[in-house]
């Protein structure tokens, strides 16, 4: 794992968070929220080429990927992330419903989304890194 071990909001484990945004506010606003949970992000990255590039050659513990990245979709990335074994979170403004089948039982944050929304949905992941 890429984490160190951290005792910040009651978490055990600092985590390190690939980030896929295009929007830069959205992008600044994880990056606020991670810090503050423990948490270190990698990135962000507002490509699908760079982030596919990211997503197959570094260490990083779980990704956030924004479904939309400036008009391309972020699925490649997703497969690669996935065939390495790391979970990752979708972000997306259309729902859980517009995407594609295999990706539905993937945990999504909805857009508008809160802190306490990242929190939670990062500490249902930290149950399954655990185990």
């Amino acid at each position: 794992m890429a984490s160190d071990e951290s005792e910040q909001h009651g978490k055990t484990t600092r985590l390190l968070i690939l980030v896929v945004e295009d929007a830069s506010l959205v992008a600044m606003f994880l990056e606020d929220v991670l810090e503050d949970f423990g948490h270190q992000m990698l990135g962000p990255y507002s490509r699908v080429d760079a982030a596919l590039t990211a997503a197959e050659a570094e260490d990083f513990d779980v990704a956030i990927l924004d479904v939309n990245v400036n008009g391309q979709a972020i699925f490649p990335v997703a497969d690669a992330i996935a065939a390495r074994g790391i979970p990752f979170i979708f972000s997306t403004g259309y729902g859980q419903k517009s995407l594609p089948e295999k990706y539905r039982p993937r945990p999504t944050l909805d857009k508008p989304f809160l802190p306490g929304d990242v929190e939670a949905v990062l500490a249902k992941l930290g149950e399954t890194l655990k185990a």
